[in-house]
């Protein structure tokens, strides 16, 4: 069971162009707030109109701009879970389940996909109770019981956690990641937060000013984003243009600096980004490493952020960060930082 998708739309000077096939297991739709995500699903609903393009969830086609097909939301067989989760304030949770699911004729078979429902998401101890008295994690598994009990061929989840406090969004997502492994269809998830992607997603699609990037599996995006838009939204701290100098060697204007990569340079590079716990402290020759001036810290729960310059380095240009868990911090500070070549990230257009 799969989705494919190649679609664009417009909005006045904006411009989505979403072009993405996803399998079974979490596909993740990681970009900043209003890069696109929630638009594409929204197309893919029939909530909106794509300007064209094609749709197509398990061998059936629910858009198709050039032969004039556009299924109604109602026949997609797609589930979506909005934000907001949507639950009728005056009905109880098997209420609100038993709305959701299409009309049948046999009372006793709605009867028991209600109750499966509840099963599944483990409600059966508040399923007489009203929105109101459920906690945010009741709340959401209520709204994804009345998603399930039609066993959509496809899940939608558009920032799924963004209303919970930080606690309970990480209990919920360990929740969520063991419901959605035993499901056997596709899963959109939006998402704005990377950890929440990479606890989440087997396969990411980074978007940027309407643009997706093409999918991948998620740690590979991690290991190596390709682009200075998939790098920032990964979490890398370090970003700066570069050249490149031959197959294997970038320079750094800004940083003053040139280092070797593991991997063949492309001709169009056009940055390069350093995690910063991927630095680490090093002698005067070796390879990568480069003087530093260190030049202030941030405190983290359980880390320390190190902000320091690249000896020589542009002064119009920020410090760089070096992150050490709290109890890891050298004393005195090194003199010289270094990057292993595996670890530098070349970036493309």
């Amino acid at each position: 069971m799969s989705l494919e998708l190649e679609i664009e739309k417009r909005l006045g000077v904006f411009r989505l162009r979403a072009s993405f096939t996803a399998g079974e297991g979490v596909t993740g739709i990681l970009g900043a707030s209003g890069s696109g995500k929630s638009m594409a699903l929204k197309c893919i609903a029939g909530i909106e109109r794509p300007d064209r393009g094609r749709i197509v969830l398990d061998g059936t086609v629910l858009f198709d701009s050039e032969k004039g097909i556009n299924l109604p939301p109602q026949r997609r067989q797609v589930g979506y879970l909005f934000q907001s989760y949507a639950l009728f304030p005056n009905m109880t949770v098997r209420r609100n389940i038993r709305c959701g699911l299409r009309e049948g004729k046999d009372r006793r078979a709605r009867d028991e996909r209600v109750e499966e429902a509840l099963r599944l998401l483990r409600l059966e101890d508040v399923a007489d109770r009203k929105p109101d008295k459920l906690s945010g994690g009741q709340a959401q598994r209520a709204a994804l019981a009345r998603i399930l009990v039609n066993r959509p061929k496809l899940l939608m989840l558009d920032e799924p956690f963004s209303a919970l406090d930080t606690h309970l969004r990480e209990r919920l997502q360990l929740e969520v990641r063991e419901l959605l492994g035993t499901m056997r269809t596709p899963v959109l998830l939006v998402t704005h937060s990377r950890d929440e992607a990479y606890r989440l997603c087997r396969n990411l699609t980074v978007v940027e000013r309407g643009a997706y990037a093409p999918v991948r599996e998620t740690k590979a995006v991690f290991a190596d984003p390709g682009s200075v838009s998939a790098a920032r939204v990964t979490g890398c701290k370090n970003i700066a243009p570069a050249r490149r100098l031959d197959a294997y060697t970038l320079e750094v204007p800004d940083w003053k600096l040139r280092l070797r990569c593991e991997t063949p340079l492309r001709e169009n590079l056009c940055a390069v980004g350093l995690r910063a716990h991927d630095l680490r402290p090093a002698g005067a020759g070796e390879e990568n490493a480069f003087r530093v001036d260190w030049c202030g810290a941030v405190e983290e729960p359980f880390e320390r952020v190190l902000l320091f310059r690249v000896r020589g380095q542009n002064a119009s240009t920020a410090p760089l960060w070096y992150r050490v868990p709290r109890q890891q911090v050298p004393s005195p500070l090194p003199t010289y930082l270094a990057v292993d070549s595996k670890s530098v990230l070349p970036l493309y257009p």
